[in-house]
């Protein structure tokens, strides 16, 4: 049993008198973490102990800065262990997956340290006997609300970001995972300054609470609905707020792809961590020229996955993170039976404890579904046959999301017309996932606003300064 405390000013174990949240192992039920409950005033000192160590910490060189995160990254390895098994037991990602987040996060934290002392200002063309130039400064106060799904890869990449540019940070990471976020933050602290980094634990209230706070920024990574919730925050605050929130991610299969191979896509972008990832295949346009021969290899790809306990070396597919969720899953499958659609494979809530869920590819379905134009978050294939490539990509622009879309085609012409015309921040040509280090995009519409990786994540953490130095009196310094 983990059991979480809060980090606020500097000080382990402050607060923790808005009560106590436990959480469950998803494969059994069986509880594995208990965490304070921030009250509103707690997170209101945590904001105003950020604000008292917030201009030393700018004004502290970026090499120190970057040397800082460098030991950070260092400590977030030596825990890496448990920070994957803590990940496993508190969201049920298979414990392969669980190490592969965390060293993705060790790694993140490396690259912004070595980018951060690189970075500069633009120098500007002015008068003769003038100086101009732009350069970047911190922000101030950063609220990070960070997700269940992959929790210490998404937050090493929003936490290295903030702090390397001279920010200070207060986390609030999901009350799905807890202890994940507790650990994380016991290794960064161990490197940094005291009160650089708070931690304050609690659910939705407690986001709420922190966003309504006077930050700086509000770095949130989650569901569209938290996300409005959020944005609404920011614009009474002030706070300028970077979202990256859900999505219906298409996959389009073109006509003249190999079937077997586009299913072996399919069945990675749909299934893996029980697709719970924020860019995994939600929706799939297939050509009907393919359809059968695809079909079938994606109900063998399924049916074939091991399921069961993270923990175990031989699954493959997870449980869901609890069952609320999965009664949301199965409820959007269930709709859409009841609409026409027709159940391949899974599609059955299996009996016993936890909130396991099989891999599940639903044939027939409709673009204008529930199941199709909403956000399913689980191991769910929605297959749609098309007649055309032109009606695939049109029913993969169609939807209130923007992340990302995926398309298999082996004409360059349609390659192009792809990454054209889908109106989302990430393309993929022939990969589900994958892309090259450094990659960043800017989600659209539902999906959130401003980009959430990358060098440019750097930049949304900082704002720039004009500066124009002028000799006195017209003549010479």
């Amino acid at each position: 049993m983990y059991t979480v405390a809060q980090l606020i000013g500097g000080v382990w174990g402050a607060g923790g008198e808005g009560g106590e949240l436990v959480v469950h192992d998803p494969a059994d039920g069986s509880p594995v973490t208990r965490t304070p409950v921030a009250t509103a005033d707690e997170v209101a000192k945590a904001v105003e102990a950020a604000r008292g160590v917030a201009a030393e910490w700018a004004a502290t060189p970026t090499a120190e800065r970057a040397a800082a995160l460098h030991r950070a990254a260092d400590a977030v390895e030596a825990a890496a262990g448990e920070l994957a098994e803590a990940t496993t037991a508190e969201m049920g990602k298979p414990l392969e997956d669980a190490r592969g987040g965390v060293a993705a996060g060790i790694g993140t934290l490396r690259q912004y340290a070595e980018l951060a002392p690189v970075r500069g200002g633009r120098t500007l063309h002015g008068a003769h006997d003038a100086l101009d130039f732009m350069a970047p400064e911190p922000r101030g106060v950063v609220a990070a609300i960070t997700p269940w799904n992959d929790p210490v890869a998404v937050s090493c990449g929003l936490l290295g970001a903030a702090l390397v540019t001279g920010n200070v940070v207060v986390h609030k990471p999901s009350e799905r995972t807890p202890a994940t976020g507790w650990l994380l933050a016991r290794a960064l602290d161990s490197a940094l300054p005291a009160g650089v980094l708070s931690l304050l634990s609690g659910g939705g209230e407690v986001g709420a609470a922190l966003s309504g706070q006077d930050v700086d920024v509000i770095a949130h990574v989650g569901s569209t609905a938290t996300g409005r919730a959020i944005a609404a925050a920011g614009a009474r605050t002030g706070a300028k707020v970077l979202l990256e929130n859900g999505g219906s991610d298409p996959l389009v299969v073109d006509a003249d792809v190999d079937p077997v191979w586009a299913a072996e896509q399919a069945a990675l972008g749909c299934f893996a961590n029980a697709g719970q990832i924020c860019v995994a295949v939600e929706r799939v346009y297939v050509h009907r020229d393919v359809a059968e021969g695809f079909l079938d290899a994606l109900v063998a790809r399924a049916e074939a996955l091991t399921v069961g306990p993270g923990r175990d070396p031989e699954t493959q597919l997870g449980p869901l993170v609890d069952r609320r969720h999965r009664d949301h899953v199965h409820g959007q499958v269930t709709a859409a039976l009841a609409d026409g659609a027709r159940v391949r494979a899974g599609g059955v809530l299996p009996e016993g404890p936890g909130a396991f869920y099989p891999a599940t590819v639903v044939e027939g379905c409709r673009h204008d579904m529930a199941l199709v134009r909403e956000e399913t978050f689980g191991p769910v294939a929605a297959v749609v046959v098309v007649d055309s490539f032109s009606e695939g990509l049109r029913c993969a622009a169609d939807s209130p999301y923007g992340l990302a879309a995926t398309v298999l085609t082996g004409s360059m012409s349609h390659a192009q017309r792809a990454w054209r015309e889908l109106p989302v921040g990430t393309v993929k040509i022939n990969s589900v996932f994958g892309g090259a280090p450094g990659g960043a995009a800017q989600p659209r519409r539902g999906s959130g606003q401003g980009f959430g990786y990358g060098p440019e994540l750097l930049d949304e953490f900082s704002t720039v300064k004009a500066v124009h130095l002028q000799a006195p009196g017209g003549g010479h310094w």
